[in-house]
């Protein structure tokens, strides 16, 4: 697993190797990997065009260093800086020295002319978005031909949360130092983060609170079966889902739990009818979710309304000592009483989007991750919370941020899916936190397979999952922080 890490772990982390290091070592390990990267995404450095924005403090000493190495490969090092008084001296003088030159913010910054951008204007302490000046010389680098590349983190991003709130560097390649910062992988910040590349400078982190998959991660979590399982060993879910008005959700969702290749789907509804005919392989019933024989793990919730039928159905569900997975309309009885939830003590897991969240009494707000966490320590329950980077919450604090998936997914049905599909991860005996962290982990691949070829319905998803649960166990790991590979 990667480890994510604040602004304030990695700065804890700096400071006994700054103490025990010659003054300057670790910014010039920083600036090599930098320089590296940045060379490695050039081709070349002879005759290209790089202009710096450099603030004050160690980010722009990073970069100013990584621009002295540049220029004296042969590359045009133009530094740009927002406040000479307070810029890195000793950076400054080994650009001038390798040929680099600078300029000011309005005079020739070759903004238009640049093959690469390099963004050194605030470093991980930064907060709040970009004053006037900078957001200006920003937003002409984005309007020209320039490759934009971040030092650490986008400046005008929040490091630890992934909060923009003003205008931002928009990267396309973020080189990050020591550790990755969870703000790059998700909230608005991994819109601006582009593709993460991590430079080791020898930092001695602490054990992660928060973590993001591999593909590799997630195929060792899912067993498969062997010669001597049977259909009862691979796990047994049940699914209460949908309804005989509106039996989409119940096809979408027991369609996903097959497809996850459980040993046995069991389904108990008002929908029976169309799941038996779109899923022949599931064991029907309509009566109550009693009446559907043994599983080891429960969905309940997609489309199966909020009436006094519906809330009877939900409170027997989660009266019984099995995992169960509340989404959607049982997320809505569920915030209503939430007393349901507190008093289980077999694993929960809750899977609201923003809009659902809302519902348990608090906004998200800017910190994805700390609201995930304190819903989950409020409810003794595991919060997966859907977004552009789904984020998964256990009630000890660990977390983990989605790193796969597409905008495409925002569409009607996904979340049935991803319901289906994590209800049969848990049914195999999983850890609840695990098994929502790997549902959205190949429910995010899915929806990348079903994108290739255009728009993508929530069908697309359930017909992707062998595919794409195959490819776990052949796929070497995805790039760092990267969702769109």
């Amino acid at each position: 697993m990667i480890g994510l890490y604040s602004a304030a772990e990695v700065r804890a982390a700096e400071e006994p190797l700054l103490a025990a290091t010659p003054e300057g070592t670790l910014m010039q390990r920083a600036a090599t990997g930098l320089a590296t990267v940045c060379l490695r995404l050039l081709g070349r450095a002879h005759g290209t065009r790089v202009t710096a924005l450099v603030g004050a403090g160690d980010n722009g000493g990073d970069t100013l260093f990584a621009g002295a190495h540049l220029a004296r490969r042969g590359a045009r090092v133009t530094a740009v800086p927002l406040d000479p008084d307070r810029v890195h001296a000793a950076g400054l003088a080994a650009l001038r020295a390798a040929g680099g030159r600078v300029a000011g913010p309005e005079g020739d910054t070759g903004l238009e002319r640049a093959d690469l951008v390099l963004d050194g204007i605030v470093g991980i302490g930064g907060r709040g978005g970009l004053r006037p000046p900078a957001a200006a010389l920003v937003e002409r680098a984005a309007t020209g031909p320039g490759l934009m590349v971040a030092v650490d983190v986008p400046s005008g991003v929040d490091a630890t949360t992934g909060a923009v709130p003003g205008t931002a560097f928009p990267a396309q390649h973020t080189v990050t130092f020591g550790a990755l910062k969870t703000g790059l992988v998700v909230g608005e910040g991994r819109g601006y983060a582009g593709r993460v590349h991590l430079v080791d400078i020898g930092l001695d982190l602490p054990a992660a609170g928060t973590h993001q998959l591999t593909d590799a991660d997630a195929a060792a979590r899912i067993r498969p079966p062997g010669s001597d399982d049977d259909k009862y060993t691979q796990g047994v879910v049940g699914i209460v889902a949908g309804s005989s008005t509106y039996p989409g959700a119940a096809v979408l969702c027991t369609g996903a739990a097959l497809r996850a290749r459980p040993g046995l789907v069991r389904y108990a509804g008002t929908a029976a009818a169309g799941v038996r005919a779109a899923w022949p392989e599931v064991i029907v019933t309509e009566g109550r979710p009693g009446d559907a024989g043994r599983v080891q793990a429960w969905v309940v919730g997609p489309g199966m309304g909020t009436d006094d039928d519906a809330r009877g159905v939900l409170a027997e569900v989660l009266a019984t000592d099995l995992p169960v997975l509340v989404d959607a309309d049982a997320l809505t009885m569920a915030a209503h009483d939430p007393g349901l939830v507190r008093r289980r003590e077999a694993p929960t897991v809750l899977t609201p989007h923003d809009r659902e969240f809302a519902r348990f009494g608090a906004e998200v707000g800017d910190d994805r991750v700390g609201a995930a966490r304190r819903l989950a320590a409020d409810l003794a329950a595991v919060v997966l919370l859907k977004g552009d980077a789904t984020v998964v919450a256990a009630p000890d604090g660990t977390a983990y941020v989605n790193a796969t998936g597409t905008p495409w997914l925002a569409t009607a049905g996904t979340g049935d899916v991803l319901s289906g599909l994590t209800g049969a991860l848990l049914a195999t005996g999983l850890p609840a936190a695990e098994a929502a962290a790997v549902g959205a982990h190949v429910h995010g691949r899915a929806g990348q397979r079903a994108a290739e070829g255009g728009p993508l319905i929530a069908g697309d998803l359930v017909r992707h999952l062998p595919a794409a649960m195959a490819h776990l166990h052949r796929a070497p790991d995805g790039r760092l922080g990267d969702s769109r590979t």
